[in-house]
C-alpha cells in the first residue's frame, strides 16, 4: 500500500474490501414504536461512488482545488457525501458550530472568506437574510431544488456523472479543512488543517483505541464521525440535536445502541452523564470515548459499570488544534481519583509516543522561538505545549493568535517545526502522567499564589449538595479574590447557610484552598455550545462580581 495522503482515498480501499457494508446509518422515518427506523443508509461502495460523482460535479461548477467551501449541513448522508467529495478534489471545507451566536458565526465566515457555500435550504435562507459570507460566488443547496440561486446537490451529482474529469493529485501539506474552535473562552478561531494532520489523527486514534474495521460506532459529534469511514466502521448517527448533547434523550440513544449492537461510542462528558444517570446496561459497547472536558469520576464509574467487563472507557486529551495528545483509560482514571479529590488536578494520562509534550513556565507573553530555558521545573505546574504529527500550524486571519499560540522550534538537524501552546495548565508526575489543572486564561492569581480551577473544584464537588462548582476570580491579578460558584444537586434540600458552612470547613482542610471563603449559588452554569461541558467561567466571573457588589 502506498503512503496515505488524503483520508478520502481510504474510501476506495473500503469500497473494494467492505463494499456492501453499511458506512452510514441516519435516523429515517418514525416507526410504530415511536423510534426512528434508521433506514436512511449508504454502503461503502455507494459512498465512494457518489462522493466521486459529486466531487467531479463540484469541479465542473467551479469548486476546485484550494477553494474554501462553507459547509452548513445537518448530520446526514449528504454531509458525508459532500465532505468526502471536497476532500477528494482538494477543496477546503469550512466547518463552524451552528449553535454559536449569529454575530460570532458571521465573523467566522468573514474570516474564512469562502468562495462556495453548501448548505440546507434554511442555511441558504439565513445567509441571504443575515448577509453571511458576501465572498461566496457559488451556492449548492441539498435536495432536488436550487433555492436562492446556485445549484442543487442533485444537479451537482448529475454533472459529475456526465463529466470525464479526473481528480487532482493532493499533497500532504495542502490545506484540507478549516475547523473553528468552540469559542468557549472567546470568539471561535479558524484552525487550518492540512491533509497530513487528518491522516495523523486517523492513525493515532486507531493506535490509541485499537480500532478494527467492521465495528459499529455512535458518534455524537458530526465532524468526528468523518473518521469512522476511514477506520472502517459503520456510523450510526443518533437521533439527537448535536448542538445540545446534554439534553439528548437517553431512550433514543439506548435504542440506537441496542438495535445495531454499537461497539464504539463517542460523546462529551455531558452526554455520558445523560446515559450514566439513565442507568440502563450498555452490553454491546467495547470502546467508549469521551472528550471536550474532564469527565467527572462518578460518571466514569457509572458508565464502566453499565458496560461489559471487556469495555474500555477512554478520555483522550486534546483540542481542535491538536488531537489526540494524551489518553487515559477509565480504570486508571478511577485509581487517580484520590489525587483529584485532594486537589492534584485531573489525570489525563500519558502523552502518545508520537507527540512531544513539554511544560513551560506560565507566561501570557508571545514566545516566537523555542528555548529550553522556557521549561518549567520538574513537578511544577506549567503551560502545556505539544509538537507532533497532528499539531496544526496556524489559525486563519488571526495574526495575534498565531503569535501567542505558536512557537517556532529549530531541531538539531536544522529543520523547523511548530510547537503549539495548548493554553492549559498541567504538571507531570514521576510516572510520566499529565495532570490537568485548568485553562491558563481561567487561573487565579491571589495574594496566596496560583490557583488552577481543576486543583480546587473537585474538592468541593464531593459535597452531596453540590452538582458541580466553578472557581472564578474577582478583582485584578495578582490580588484576585477567589469565589466558588455552586450548582446545587437536584433533590437536595440542605439550607444555603448549612451548605456554605460545610464548604468553608472543606476549604480549611487543604492548604491551597484555606483562603476561599466566598460562595454563591448559581441556577445553571453557562457552558460551551459544542460539548455542553466546558463551564463559561468568564461569564460567571462577571455575574459573581455583580452579585457580591450588591451584597451588604
Amino acid at each position: 500500500m502506498t503512503e496515505l495522503i488524503n483520508i478520502a482515498d481510504i474510501l476506495a480501499l473500503r469500497a473494494e474490501s467492505q463494499g456492501d457494508q453499511i458506512a452510514i446509518r441516519c435516523p429515517g422515518r418514525k416507526g410504530g414504536n415511536g423510534f426512528r427506523r434508521y433506514d436512511d443508509t449508504i454502503s461503502y461502495s455507494a459512498l465512494h461512488e457518489r462522493s466521486t460523482a459529486i466531487a467531479k460535479g463540484l469541479q465542473v461548477y467551479g469548486v476546485g482545488q484550494g477553494v474554501r467551501a462553507a459547509v452548513m449541513l445537518k448530520p446526514s448522508i449528504e454531509f458525508f457525501l459532500v465532505m468526502f467529495a471536497l476532500l477528494k478534489i482538494g477543496a477546503v471545507p469550512v466547518l463552524i458550530d451552528p449553535g454559536i451566536a449569529r454575530s460570532a458565526l458571521k465573523q467566522c465566515l468573514a474570516e474564512a472568506q469562502p468562495k462556495a457555500f453548501i448548505g440546507i435550504p434554511l442555511a441558504q435562507a439565513a445567509k441571504l437574510v443575515l448577509g453571511w459570507a458576501p465572498s461566496v460566488r457559488l451556492k449548492v443547496t441539498t435536495g432536488p431544488l436550487a433555492l436562492f440561486g446556485g445549484k442543487s446537490l442533485q444537479a451537482i451529482e448529475r454533472l459529475g456523472r456526465a463529466s470525464k474529469r479526473s481528480l487532482p493529485e493532493i499533497q500532504s501539506d495542502d490545506a484540507a479543512a478549516i475547523l473553528f474552535t468552540s469559542g468557549s473562552t472567546g470568539v471561535p478561531k479558524g484552525v487550518l488543517y492540512r491533509h497530513r494532520h487528518f491522516v495523523a489523527q486517523v492513525q493515532l486514534l486507531k493506535q490509541a483505541f485499537s480500532v478494527e474495521p467492521g465495528g459499529v460506532s455512535l458518534p455524537t459529534f458530526p465532524p468526528f464521525a468523518l473518521f469512522d469511514p476511514a477506520l472502517g466502521l459503520t456510523s450510526v448517527i443518533p437521533d439527537m440535536d448535536p448542538r445540545q448533547p446534554g439534553k439528548a434523550d437517553p431512550e433514543k440513544l439506548l435504542h440506537a445502541i441496542n438495535s445495531f449492537q454499537v461497539t464504539q461510542l463517542f460523546g462529551s462528558p455531558a452526554l455520558m452523564k445523560v446515559l450514566a444517570d439513565y442507568g440502563k446496561p450498555l452490553p454491546s459497547l467495547r470502546c467508549v470515548i469521551s472528550a471536550g472536558a474532564p469527565v467527572p469520576a462518578g460518571t466514569v464509574e457509572k458508565i464502566r459499570g453499565l458496560c461489559g467487563p471487556e469495555a474500555g472507557f477512554w478520555t483522550p486529551y486534546g483540542a481542535t488544534e491538536c488531537l489526540p495528545v494524551a489518553v487515559i483509560e477509565g480504570a486508571q482514571l478511577q485509581l487517580t481519583r484520590v489525587g483529584t479529590d485532594q486537589g492534584f488536578g485531573t489525570c489525563i494520562g500519558w502523552p502518545l509516543p508520537e507527540n512531544t509534550v513539554r511544560l513551560i513556565k506560565i507566561s501570557d507573553e508571545a514566545l516566537e522561538h523555542w528555548d529550553d530555558a522556557l521549561l518549567a521545573e520538574e513537578g511544577e505546574i506549567g503551560e502545556l505545549t505539544v509538537a507532533g504529527p497532528s499539531a496544526t500550524d496556524s489559525y486563519i486571519a488571526r495574526a495575534e493568535a498565531n503569535r501567542f499560540g505558536k512557537i517556532h522550534e529549530t531541531l538539531a538537524d536544522g529543520s523547523e517545526r511548530i510547537v503549539h501552546r495548548m493554553g492549559d495548565l498541567a504538571w507531570q508526575d514521576a510516572q510520566g502522567r499529565l495532570w490537568f489543572c485548568g485553562r491558563k486564561s481561567q487561573r487565579l492569581q491571589t495574594r496566596q499564589g496560583l490557583l488552577g480551577t481543576e486543583n480546587v473544584e473537585p474538592i468541593f464537588n464531593l459535597h452531596p449538595a453540590v452538582s458541580r462548582s466553578a472557581l472564578v476570580g474577582i478583582g485584578a491579578s495578582p490580588l484576585q479574590k477567589p469565589v466558588l460558584c455552586i450548582e446545587r444537586q437536584q433533590g437536595n434540600d440542605m439550607s444555603e447557610q448549612q451548605l456554605f458552612a460545610d464548604l468553608l470547613a472543606m476549604a480549611r482542610t487543604h492548604r491551597h484552598t484555606q483562603h476561599i471563603d466566598s460562595f454563591l449559588i448559581h441556577p445553571g452554569f453557562p457552558v460551551d455550545i459544542r460539548h455542553n461541558a466546558k463551564i463559561g467561567r468568564e461569564q460567571l466571573a462577571v455575574w459573581a462580581t455583580e452579585r457580591l457588589g450588591k451584597q451588604p
